[in-house]
């Protein structure tokens, strides 16, 4: 009984800061309650047995990603009135592809049926606590049948990095920068030695 609720509580709270965290207007708010979502997921895998996913979820996921995103909220200092302004505009295509989505979640729905190999790993006993661990139980699962699927999760993360840094690394104008190249290829005769008096700059 105290599991069934556990489970309803936080299922219910992780659904509903879930939707807060797209539909509020603050983005900071809504970093909050990602965090929320985080540990309430986390909640979930304890209930399910699996521990050692809930605590690389808040270590992870809370103590890192989400921390990351809330000081790159607060810190870029976006002007979000400006932002809003030109959201009728694109409304019609967003509608058209809100609709598009919807469509294919609709038939893949309907077209769903459960495979039965999956029915039988349900089925499956867990192992025991004292024979295996819950890591060594992941870990088997993970490196063996699910090895391609997780390196190719891992080269998908890796290039949606390399395309972020890329789409983020600008050329600001007037900005001094340090080259390298031309600091090595200077000789002694090129340093020039200045006094500086003291309270005074160059």
């Amino acid at each position: 009984m105290i599991e069934v609720l556990a489970f309803y509580m936080f299922a219910c709270t992780a659904v509903a800061s879930a939707v807060l965290v797209i539909s509020a207007r603050n983005p900071v708010h809504s970093v909050l309650f990602l965090i929320l979502t985080f540990f309430n997921a986390a909640g979930l895998f304890v209930l399910l047995g699996a521990e050692f996913l809930a605590m690389i979820l808040i270590i992870v996921y809370v103590g890192a990603v989400a921390v990351l995103f809330m000081f790159v909220v607060m810190m870029l200092d976006i002007n979000f009135v400006e932002l809003r302004q030109g959201f009728l505009q694109y409304l019609p295509i967003g509608a058209l592809i809100g609709i598009i989505l919807l469509v294919e979640l609709l038939v893949l729905v309907g077209s769903w049926s459960m495979a039965p190999e999956a029915v039988k790993s349900v089925g499956a006993p867990t192992p025991d606590i004292g024979v295996i661990t819950n890591t060594h139980a992941l870990g088997e699962v993970v490196y063996t049948q699910y090895i391609y699927l997780f390196q190719a999760a891992g080269m998908i993360l890796l290039v949606a990095m390399i395309g972020a840094i890329v789409l983020t690394h600008r050329q600001r104008v007037g900005v001094k920068k340090q080259n390298i190249g031309n600091q090595l290829a200077r000789s002694a005769n090129d340093v020039e030695v200045r006094k500086v008096e003291v309270g005074k700059g160059i």
